[in-house]
């Protein structure tokens, strides 16, 4: 077993594990660790607890001491330091005619690297930027380009429910998320529906999937021939969270069953939860594939 401390270096930012060596550490404290891209200055989210060394990378790197006030102020000049940089940065991208958007800036707290955040559409050649960069701020400089996820996690906003993103507010890693899951809970497959302000698939698409895969291993696919108290029918539709289904018998009319009173007699292959999309055309499927990309 290992001792280990959580440490959180943005804002609904991903939770890195640190020894704590003799420092005696609590939730909140602010730290200085050491990192491999030098000192910095995070937030203890977790605090102290045994776990099994296997399922760390090793070597963990160190906690080198709690927050003084002076390493506080430091971190506060370096965040508004940055947003000096930002501007300057802009202005050299301008100056040079590059197509990227600047979504961020920040220094390392020990200064020894400034890392510059963007967007753009494909490969930029940002090479005399960074010369330029590098002669303007005497230091190491490093351009990171980002995807659509991570600048919306940078820059905030509201999603469709009227809530703060997810991934802005508390959400430290991005999970892989497919069509096949809204396609699954009987979402609208239309891509303005379930994609968010980052124009990819909602992560809370995620959430829910697996009670819903589970439960649908237990109800028939629509299309399936179904035995029911009141004669054979076709299952039409199904309600995963309730283990309910919707059949309809030979004269068109409809009923709901539950699935301990049905037997099925049938299996429908032309609609399998298993296999996803089969029922779109290379248009719609095409659209709603991108949506998947990051």
């Amino acid at each position: 077993m290992k001792k280990i401390v959580g440490i959180r270096f943005k804002k609904a930012g991903k939770i890195y594990y640190f020894d704590p060596q003799d420092i005696d550490v609590n939730v909140g404290d602010d730290v200085i660790v050491e990192t491999a891209r030098g000192v910095e200055f995070g937030v203890a989210v977790i605090g102290p607890k045994e776990v099994e060394e296997e399922s760390l990378v090793s070597p963990l790197k160190p906690i080198l001491r709690l927050a003084t006030i002076d390493d506080k102020i430091l971190y506060s000049e370096n965040k508004a330091k940055a947003k000096e940089c930002r501007k300057i940065c802009e202005d050299k991208i301008n100056e040079h005619g590059l197509e990227m958007y600047l979504t961020d800036c920040e220094y390392t707290f020990d200064r020894n690297k400034l890392i510059f955040y963007f967007t753009a559409d494909g490969r930029i050649d940002f090479r005399d930027l960074v010369k330029d960069l590098a002669a303007i701020f005497r230091t190491r400089i490093e351009l990171r380009q980002i995807g659509v996820r991570d600048e919306a996690k940078l820059l905030g906003g509201l999603g469709p429910c009227g809530r703060k993103l997810c991934c802005s507010s508390w959400l430290g890693d991005f999970q892989p998320v497919s069509i096949k899951m809204a396609k699954d809970q009987s979402l609208s497959l239309n891509p303005s529906k379930i994609s968010g302000v980052c124009g990819r698939l909602f992560c809370c698409l995620k959430y829910e999937y697996d009670n819903y895969a589970e439960a649908l291993k237990h109800l028939p696919n629509p299309g399936s021939i179904v035995k029911t108290p009141n004669g054979n029918a076709e299952v039409v539709d199904v309600n995963p969270l309730v283990a309910q289904i919707k059949v309809r018998f030979e004269d068109s009319t409809c009923e709901y069953f539950e699935v301990t009173d049905i037997k099925i007699i049938k299996k429908s292959k032309n609609y399998d939860h298993s296999k996803g999309e089969e029922h779109l055309d290379a248009h719609e499927l095409k659209e709603l594939k991108m949506l998947e990309k990051e």
